[in-house]
């Protein structure tokens, strides 16, 4: 995967579980329910276009 770099990602999550888990959860979301978030993605599938509402900053873990 070389969008978004995973630099990138940490700079908005610090911890890689949490990105993970944030991104698995809006992925599933995306392919239920076909809502997004961003005009245009880079990505095909539903995990690529999650990390990108990440690095967007649209999307992220609520304290």
């Amino acid at each position: 995967m070389l969008y978004p770099s995973i630099d990138d990602l940490l700079e908005k999550e610090s911890s890689k579980y949490s990105l993970i888990i944030l991104a698995s959860k809006r992925a599933k979301e995306m392919h239920e329910y076909k809502i997004m978030q961003l005009e245009d993605y880079e990505a095909v599938k539903p995990v690529g276009k999650a990390l990108e509402e990440v690095v967007s900053g649209v999307l992220s873990i609520k304290d």
